[in-house]
């Protein structure tokens, strides 16, 4: 519990003495975590092949492309998202300046995913550094390879006080979540996020919980089933069908109905093959 206090404490000290807030340190970290998306781009994709059997096509598309398309227009974007925005006055204000200045909130704890261990977790930091936060940083534990080359790699590239990166089980993630942060990123289930909620409330703290959901597909008669069957699998089988808005399940006029489940065979095997362990 004490080395956790610790280490909160360093990276608050550090969100304290200002540095994180100017644009210069913003868009510094951010040109380091480019760098390291961009040089690091092997190790990434073995990483990920290794905890998940990722084809590097998809690793690159779907987590390490993805991050770095995000912070390419973070950069672009940053001089602008961080000016003081005009607001309108009344007359009891005329005489005065008014505008919103937005600020960091503090000190951010992000729980990454497993499934997407390097968009879910490199992702949320994109915005939590353009903002100015300082960063405590929770890898999944389930993909436990990419969890260890981000904990060795991050320091090498970016601020070692202002971002800490925590690996660890369930019992690490318990006692880090009795600490107090200002903003809580959480990326998972329904069970997991109440806890999470439940840690925050008591200090107060704003959480943004990305938990996925229900997502239904309804075909009609006058779709191109083939086209709908390529889409549809495509979509549910990507990462293995480990994604938060993959198809979840498909109602259908009924007289498609034995169509488009042909079609769902005819598309995977041409995907897969008739033998899809070699995979």
């Amino acid at each position: 519990m004490a080395k956790y206090s610790e280490v909160v404490g360093g990276v608050r000290a550090a969100f304290m003495s200002g540095r994180s807030r100017t644009v210069e340190w913003r868009r510094q970290q951010l040109t380091a975590l480019l760098k390291l998306v961009e040089e690091q781009k092997a190790g990434l994709n073995n990483v990920l092949k290794q905890d998940l059997n990722k084809p590097e096509a998809e690793a690159f598309m779907m987590e390490v492309n993805f991050v770095r398309n995000e912070l390419v227009y973070t950069l672009n974007h940053l001089s602008d998202w961080v000016k003081p925005e005009k607001v309108k006055k009344n007359l009891v204000v005329m005489m005065d300046d008014a505008y919103i200045k937005r600020e960091p909130y503090g000190v951010v704890l992000i729980l990454g995913a497993w499934n997407y261990p390097i968009q879910l977790t490199l992702g949320p930091m994109v915005g939590a550094i353009a903002a100015g936060n300082c960063i405590v940083l929770k890898p999944s534990e389930v993909s436990p390879k990419t969890a260890q080359f981000l904990e060795a790699i991050i320091p090498k590239y970016l601020d070692k006080e202002c971002i800490k990166v925590i690996n660890g089980g369930v019992q690490e993630t318990t006692e880090l979540l009795t600490e107090r942060f200002d903003y809580i990123f959480y990326t998972g289930n329904p069970e997991v996020a109440k806890i999470v909620y439940q840690a925050a409330a008591k200090h107060l703290t704003p959480v943004t919980l990305e938990l996925g959901g229900k997502s239904p597909v309804f075909v009609d008669n006058t779709s191109d089933l083939s086209v709908v069957a390529r889409r549809l699998m495509w979509g549910k089988f990507c990462n293995s069908g480990q994604t938060c808005i993959a198809p979840d399940y498909v109602m259908c006029t009924p007289d498609i109905r034995d169509k488009l489940c042909d079609q769902f065979g005819k598309t995977l095997e041409k995907f897969f093959g008739d033998n899809p362990k070699k995979f």
